[in-house]
């Protein structure tokens, strides 16, 4: 299997002296190898066949025991080095896998199946590590170390060294054609993995569903046979791996056989001498070593490449173009202009946005209301710069907001989706997303104008209550309201709102609607409305029907 130019691309700068340190202290044992052999080959034929003791033979033990430590120091050295190099190059690919996904955004994220994602971000990469921790550097080693010890053995006795030749070649034809075999079936191994993290994370996050609705029986046993379609896959490729190692162990043991039996007649008949003819026969084997190795690595290595597969594909999906410059703004945004806006989702035939324009003023308050699937989120998407127009312009202040820096952009905007995103962790956590270096009064003052204070007295450890994932301990109306406190605890001046309203009971709404009517008092707002209260408290009312705006009224007019 040859390496991906992709991967080898990887090793620049730290890891490419990390790589060269491992084949160094790879080739380095090989070497030892033959000095080891050479010195229990001399000691051996003067104790046995010259009868020398052990003062003639000190000094060859003495070097010897140092040989063997040495040894073994090389080949731990090589372990950990190649255990850095892993770990250098998974840090590297894992800050740049995500550094893409916030440059390809909400809108890549949300078309992938997140188990899927997970899986490339963590055993894809772990899989990958192996690759390149045994893998690569056994690749080189092998190509290095036989041919060494063929150098050294030529002089000496050339029929082995013949054997060796002729017979080395063998082990590399068998790989590659067990390789061409057991690659399709790793790689759907790997897509059988990928598709059954992302089914099992799907069912874990619906589970609530699955209960109501009575589906938890069928659902298992859909697990059950996704589970078992990646064992079957797994087995698959553990046979062709168990089938390769047993070839690659027979080729090397019948090749050591054939050099052994050559030496021995050789010997018998007086044509070779013992020093020599014993000095080959240690290193037949060792001869056959970083083959073999390589051979064990394959299997890995077949595994690393599959998951580079989609790392890669992810890496090289095309994220958008950072502008050629970029244009601050002096303060707070006074007019954003929609001019001719087009955008279309990938994949989709009809267009989100056609020929979107007007105009958002500071201090205003417009409400988009329209269908489902009119493109209100999608003026939203637009705003937040998860997505960028296809044509036409956004542009703030006479600055087309794509050459606003992305973080001066986002000191003067705040968002409260429809669905507020809620992390693992304490409550004050959650909330210090909006503004990390917040004191703990301008929480508080933001708990209170949000109303979420009622929320925090009835829980017995307030600000470090830990919310489960999604905030699964909060209601709908709870979890809203802490949304609006991040809100307030930003203090925007431009304010987004995706009808935080909408999934609330009367009473819950009514708090809300208190808090927002505070919360958009002197500040320019975008707001997706839904229900007539929201409406109402808007300036201009923006109707948009298949992705174009077909009216614009005043409020008070809808």
């Amino acid at each position: 299997m040859k390496p991906d130019r992709r991967l080898l691309a990887l090793l620049r700068d730290g890891p490419l002296r990390t790589f060269a340190l491992t084949v160094t202290l790879g080739v380095l044992t090989g070497v030892l190898i033959v000095l080891q052999a050479a010195l229990l080959s001399a000691v051996l034929d003067a104790v046995f066949l010259h009868g020398a003791g052990l003062p003639q033979v000190r000094a060859g033990l003495l070097w010897l025991v140092g040989v063997l430590i040495l040894r073994g120091g090389t080949v731990w050295g090589q372990k950990q080095a190649a255990f850095e190099l892993a770990a250098q190059v998974k840090r590297r690919l894992r800050a740049r896998l995500f550094t893409q996904l916030v440059s390809l955004g909400p809108t890549y994220t949300g078309s992938e199946q997140s188990g899927e994602l997970i899986n490339a971000l963590t055993q894809g990469l772990d899989d990958l590590g192996i690759y390149l921790q045994r893998y690569l550097p056994q690749l080189f080693i092998a190509a290095c170390v036989p041919l060494l010890m063929v150098a050294v053995v030529l002089p000496r006795d050339w029929i082995s060294a013949l054997i060796l030749l002729l017979t080395a070649p063998l082990i590399p034809l068998f790989m590659w054609l067990i390789g061409e075999w057991a690659d399709a079936l790793t790689r759907r191994q790997w897509t059988q993995l990928s598709r059954m993290r992302a089914f099992l994370l799907d069912a874990l996050q619906g589970l609530t569903a699955l209960k109501r609705w009575g589906q938890a029986a069928a659902h298992l046993q859909r697990v059950a046979e996704t589970s078992d379609a990646f064992r079957r896959a797994t087995m698959r490729v553990l046979r062709v791996a168990f089938l390769s190692a047993l070839v690659l162990e027979w080729v090397a043991t019948l090749s050591t056989a054939v050099v052994s039996v050559g030496i021995g007649l050789r010997l018998l008949a007086g044509q070779l001498d013992f020093r020599e003819a014993f000095f080959v026969l240690l290193l037949a084997p060792e001869f056959y070593q970083p083959l073999r190795s390589l051979g064990t690595s394959f299997h890995a290595g077949m595994s690393g490449a599959a998951a580079a597969e989609r790392v890669f594909q992810i890496l090289e999906t095309p994220a958008p173009a950072p502008p050629a410059s970029t244009q601050g703004l002096d303060g707070p945004p006074r007019c954003i202009r929609f001019e001719h806006v087009s955008f279309a989702y990938p994949g989709s035939d009809q267009p989100a946005l056609r020929d979107v324009s007007f105009t958002l003023r500071a201090g205003q308050r417009v409400a988009l209301v329209g269908p489902s699937g009119a493109g209100k989120s999608t003026v939203l998407a637009l705003l937040l710069r998860f997505v960028t127009p296809q044509s036409g312009r956004i542009l703030v202040d006479g600055h087309p907001l794509a050459e606003i820096p992305a973080a001066e952009w986002v000191r003067y905007l705040a968002w409260v989706p429809q669905r507020p995103t809620l992390f693992q962790g304490t409550i004050a956590a959650n909330l210090r997303l909006a503004r990390p270096q917040a004191s703990s009064e301008e929480l508080e003052r933001a708990v209170r104008q949000a109303h979420f204070d009622e929320v925090l007295r009835r829980l017995p450890q307030g600000y470090q209550t830990i919310l489960g994932e999604r905030g699964i301990t909060l209601s709908g109306g709870q979890a809203q309201r802490l949304a609006l406190a991040r809100a307030f605890l930003k203090d925007a001046p431009l304010l987004l709102l995706d009808e935080p309203t909408s999934r609330l009971d009367p009473d819950n709404e009514a708090h809300l609607q208190a808090a927002l009517a505070r919360l958009l008092s002197g500040r320019t707002v975008l707001v997706i409305a839904h229900r007539p209260g929201t409406v109402q408290q808007a300036d201009v009312v923006l109707v948009l029907e298949h992705g174009r705006i077909t009216r614009k009224n005043r409020a008070a007019a809808t």
